[in-house]
């Protein structure tokens, strides 16, 4: 039922989405976050809507804003996958996920009031105009207000994980189908409340609940990326044999070009929005430092479209309101299709190899992860030691169990100290690399040696699970 594709895939979508955006590096980037965010969807649609009604027969110009809304908001989930492991400058990474964030909204937002005006045949601009910041303020509003409701639970009465991750599943349901019951934008609500809880979380998260809840999510991110490509592939034969009055080959070829330009039209706007700005502002100059030629050339190829784009295509509805079929449906759904498998595949396979080829290089001034992770625990570790000093001092010479954790920690301090002076002449990286294999290979000996002793039956199940999920977590941290 197209009616409740939104209602089902969409917020939780979102939420995953807002959850797990850096809102630091958001906000140091919004400058460019936005101007891809809101301009490249608000471009391609025009651009969109414009050569679909000159080259389709009967295509309307709200039904190619319908269309260049759906495809215009690229997935930074699929460029996520397609640059893990490979190196990518830290603001290329910034500007595609917050893009991503803002361009959902801006193209869903497209998508609405192309949809409005094709079911009710009519559209006024400045009615549009006025409709469109009311509903996306009050969407915004609803969000915050109910975001703050949760908060409140979730701090103060939810103690529970088995409480707190449901309740975390059940907030953008809450918060897309509040701010839709008033007609205002639930994607917005779902952004905006997504972000403020996503921020807040460490006054109501445990180390228990957040693991547990990282874990859902995932799971359930996975599960509805590969719902909406399954429900696609299932409607597929369906839509081919639905073209109507176009031809396989017709489709195709209008599905190739609307391909092209959006692949290109990208790259051409991200280097607009790159360069413009500083141009005309001095002051644009002297806070960010130049992104260079490469850097645009692999954020504007980085546009896969990807579940946003199946999601919208699917929930265009089947019937006018006054029951006619809804026109060009099928046509729509297809070069839907196409452009997430042209880019998803042609892009998606060719973007490891520019970055490898162009060797992008970190344009601003960041450290690498591996010593920013040193750093903090170095700085915890000593943060530590001076705590044990303020409050177990007696203990610590009492007894030497109690004693050992602060030689420990000392131990840890030293050896991050000396390993930064003596492996400088060394990468640092190939040694922590080295670190971590070693780690590895003694976790597998003791994985071996934890299952020959539940063989041998000596000691419970539980205590093997409990000793065996232990060394998973490790395992985990060390191959980050």
């Amino acid at each position: 039922n197209p009616d409740i594709v939104f209602l089902i895939f969409l917020p939780p979508l979102l939420m995953e989405a807002a959850w797990y955006t850096s809102w630091n590096s958001f906000w140091k980037w919004k400058r460019s976050i936005f101007s891809l965010g809101f301009g490249l969807v608000f471009f391609t649609s025009i651009a969109i809507a414009y050569f679909t009604v000159s080259i389709i027969p009967g295509f309307t110009l709200a039904l190619g804003f319908l269309l260049g809304g759906i495809i215009s908001p690229p997935d930074a989930v699929a460029a996520s996958s397609v640059l893990k492991g490979l190196k990518m400058p830290k603001r290329g990474i910034t500007i595609l996920e917050g893009e991503s964030l803002v361009n959902d909204a801006a193209s869903l937002t497209v998508f609405r009031f192309a949809l409005a005006a094709i079911l009710t045949g009519q559209f006024v601009f400045q009615k549009a105009a006025k409709d469109f910041i009311i509903l996306s303020v009050m969407g915004i509003v609803v969000g915050l207000v109910i975001a703050h409701i949760l908060y409140f639970v979730l701090r103060y009465w939810a103690k529970s994980s088995s409480i707190t991750t449901p309740i975390t599943l059940i907030a953008p349901y809450l918060m897309y189908i509040g701010a839709e019951q008033f007609h205002w934008s639930g994607v917005l609500a779902v952004v905006s409340g997504g972000l403020f809880l996503s921020f807040r979380s460490k006054d109501f998260f445990n180390y228990h609940t957040r693991i547990q809840a990282k874990e859902v999510w995932s799971t359930l991110g996975f599960l509805l990326n590969g719902f909406v490509f399954i429900l696609i592939g299932l409607q597929l034969p369906v839509i081919i044999s639905g073209l109507g009055e176009y031809s396989m080959a017709q489709a195709i070829n209008y599905s190739l070009m609307i391909s092209g330009i959006v692949i290109a039209l990208r790259i051409v706007l991200v280097y607009v929005s790159a360069f413009l700005p500083r141009f005309l502002s001095a002051k644009v100059r002297e806070r960010e430092k130049s992104p260079g030629t490469k850097l645009p050339f692999i954020i504007g190829w980085a546009g896969m479209r990807g579940v946003v784009s199946l999601a919208s295509a699917l929930a265009v509805p089947l019937t006018l309101d006054n029951g006619d079929a809804f026109p060009h449906r099928n046509l729509v759904l297809f070069i839907t299709f196409v452009v997430i498998l042209i880019t998803l595949v042609f892009q998606g396979l060719t973007l490891p190899f520019f970055l490898k080829w162009l060797k992008v290089e970190e344009v601003d001034d960041f450290k690498p992860v591996d010593e920013q992770i040193e750093a903090i625990r170095l700085h915890l570790a000593k943060e530590s030691v001076i705590y044990l000093d303020t409050n177990y001092a007696p203990e610590m010479e009492k007894y030497e169990t109690i004693s050992r954790v602060k030689e420990q920690l000392l131990r840890s301090i030293n050896a991050t100290e000396n390993a930064a002076l003596n492996d400088s002449k060394v990468a640092l990286g190939s040694v922590r690399k080295l670190y971590a294999q070693i780690m590895i290979e003694l976790i597998a000996l003791r994985r071996r040696g934890l299952y020959q002793l539940s063989k041998e039956k000596k000691y419970e199940d539980e205590v093997i699970r409990e000793m065996e999920h232990t060394l998973d977590l490790e395992e985990a941290r060390f191959n980050q």
